[in-house]
C-alpha cells in the first residue's frame, strides 16, 4: 500500500508528466491565436470597406490607355442562298510617338480611424500618328469610314474627371466627350471626333486633370511610349509590366521615368476588334502609393510568433519550476499563455489611434510587467521574475527588430533560433529527468 502511494505521488511529481502538460496548454493557446488572426482579418476588411466608400465618391486607382484613334468599318457576311449581312466593325491605330507628363499630388483622407490615400493629377499626353499607319487597312472590309473617325483615351473611373479635357489634333482645338466612342477595347473612356487624311502626319496633345486614389497606371499605347511621372509622395511602389528607366525618391517625393518601344507589348500598331478585343488586360506600368506603416500586416506577422513566445516562456517558467523546486499549477500556465496572447489584441487595437513602434512599445511594456507581476507573487524569487522578464524582453525586442527589416526576417529569425536552442540545451542538462537523484536519496 505504500509503495502504491509512492508511485502514484512520483507519477504526479514526474518531470516528465509536467513537460507534456506545458506542451499541452502551448498547443491548446494556437486556438486563442488564431482567433487574433481572424480579428485582424475582419479589421483589414473593415479598412478595405472604408477605403472602397471614400474612393467610389472620390475616384478609384485610375488607368490611361491611349489615345487610340478609331475607325469604323463594315463586312459582309454572306450566306449559302447569296445574301448577306453587313456587321459593323473597328479599326484602331494606336499612334507612333506617345510621351506623357504627369504629376501627383497625394493627401490622406482620414474616415474614422482609418486613412486613405487620395491624390489629384494634372497629365499632359502628346505624340503623333504617321501617314504610314493610317494607310493600313483591315484586311477584309466592305467600307472604311475615315469621316467618321474618333480619338479615344481611356479611363478606368469617369468619376475621377475633373474638368473638361481638352485636345489639340493638328492645331485644331476641341474637348472630349463620355463614351468609347464605339471602341471596344476600353473599359470606359471619352472620345472626340477629328479628321483624319490618310496622306498626313497628325499630332495630338491632351490635357486632363485627374482624382484617382492608392495607384495610377498607364497602358503603353505607342510605338515608342515614355513616361514621365512625379509625385509628393516618399513610399512609391513601381509596379506593372514595366519597371522604370530611372527613378529617384526622396523623403518628400519621387520622380521616375519609362520607356517603351512596340517589341515590348503584345500587340501591333494596327488591328481590328476582332483580333484584340481585350486591350485592357495587356500590360501597364505606374505606380502605387503604398503607406508607410500596414498596421495589420505588421500585427499578421507578429503574430505568425504567437507560439515561439508562448513555448519559450513556458521553458522558462518550467526550468525555474524544476530548479527551484516550487511547483506551478496548469492554470498557472495558462494565465501567462493567455497574457501574451492578449499583447496582440492589445496591440491592434492601440496600433489603430496611434504610431505602431509606440504602440507596440506600449503593449509589449503592459504585458512584461503584468507576467513579471505575477511570477514574482508565483515563485517569490527576484531571481526568477528577472529571467522572466528579461527573456520576455528579448524576445520582443527580437520581434520588433524582425518586423523593422523584412529583407531579412528569415535569416535573423533563423539566427535567433539557434541561439535559443543552445540556450535551452544548456538549461536542460541541468534537469533530473529521470528521477535518479530523487531515488537515491530515498
Amino acid at each position: 500500500m505504500e509503495t502504491q502511494k509512492k508511485e502514484k505521488g512520483r507519477f504526479r511529481n514526474s518531470i516528465s508528466l509536467k513537460l507534456i502538460v506545458v506542451i499541452s496548454l502551448s498547443l491548446l493557446l494556437l486556438i486563442p491565436s488564431f482567433m487574433v488572426r481572424e480579428l485582424i482579418d475582419e479589421r483589414d476588411s473593415r479598412k478595405r470597406e472604408t477605403i472602397n466608400e471614400v474612393t467610389a465618391k472620390w475616384g478609384t486607382q485610375q488607368t490611361i490607355a491611349g489615345p487610340i484613334l478609331v475607325i469604323p468599318y463594315t463586312v459582309r457576311e454572306y450566306y449559302t442562298n447569296g445574301t448577306y449581312n453587313e456587321l459593323d466593325k473597328y479599326f484602331h491605330i494606336l499612334p507612333s510617338e506617345l510621351e506623357i507628363k504627369g504629376h501627383l499630388k497625394p493627401d490622406l483622407k482620414r474616415r474614422g480611424i482609418y486613412e486613405v490615400i487620395i491624390y489629384n493629377s494634372n497629365f499632359i499626353l502628346n505624340g503623333s500618328f504617321t501617314a504610314k499607319d493610317l494607310k493600313s487597312k483591315p484586311s477584309k472590309y466592305h467600307k472604311i469610314f475615315w469621316d467618321e473617325a474618333r480619338l479615344v483615351v481611356g479611363l478606368s473611373d469617369l468619376r475621377g474627371v475633373t474638368k473638361n479635357i481638352e485636345l489639340t489634333w493638328n492645331n485644331v482645338h476641341t474637348n472630349f466627350s463620355p463614351g468609347d466612342g464605339g471602341c471596344t477595347i476600353t473599359t470606359s473612356g471619352i472620345n472626340s471626333e477629328v479628321e483624319v487624311l490618310q496622306d498626313i502626319d497628325y499630332n495630338f496633345d491632351i490635357k486632363i486633370d485627374l482624382n484617382g486614389s492608392e495607384a495610377i497606371f498607364f497602358q503603353p499605347a505607342g510605338n515608342t511610349t515614355v513616361v514621365n511621372l512625379s509625385g509628393a509622395w516618399n513610399t512609391p511602389s513601381f509596379d506593372g509590366g514595366f519597371l522604370p528607366v530611372n527613378s529617384h525618391v526622396t523623403d518628400t517625393n519621387f520622380t521616375a521615368n519609362w520607356s517603351v518601344i512596340s517589341m515590348n507589348r503584345t500587340y501591333p500598331q494596327t488591328f481590328t476588334s476582332d483580333e484584340y478585343d481585350e486591350y485592357h488586360q495587356y500590360q501597364h506600368l505606374g505606380v502605387r502609393l503604398l503607406m508607410p506603416v500596414d498596421t495589420y500586416q505588421k500585427s499578421e506577422r507578429s503574430v505568425k510568433y504567437s507560439f515561439l513566445f508562448i513555448a519559450l516562456t513556458f521553458l522558462v517558467v518550467f526550468f525555474s519550476e524544476i530548479l527551484g523546486k516550487k511547483r506551478v499549477h496548469a492554470v498557472q500556465y495558462l494565465i501567462i499563455g493567455l497574457g501574451l496572447i492578449i499583447f496582440y489584441s492589445l496591440l491592434i487595437a492601440l496600433a489603430e489611434h496611434m504610431q505602431f513602434n509606440l504602440a507596440y512599445l506600449l503593449a509589449s511594456f503592459v504585458i512584461i510587467s503584468m507576467i513579471a507581476a505575477y511570477i514574482q507573487a508565483i515563485f517569490r524569487r527576484h531571481k526568477t521574475t528577472l529571467t522572466v522578464a528579461g527573456m520576455l524582453i528579448i524576445l520582443y525586442l527580437f520581434l520588433f527588430t524582425i518586423l523593422q527589416i523584412a529583407d531579412y526576417a528569415l535569416l535573423l529569425g533563423n539566427i535567433g533560433l539557434v541561439l535559443i536552442l543552445g540556450i535551452v540545451m544548456i538549461y536542460s542538462k541541468k534537469i533530473d529527468w529521470y528521477g535518479e537523484q530523487n531515488g537515491k536519496s530515498e
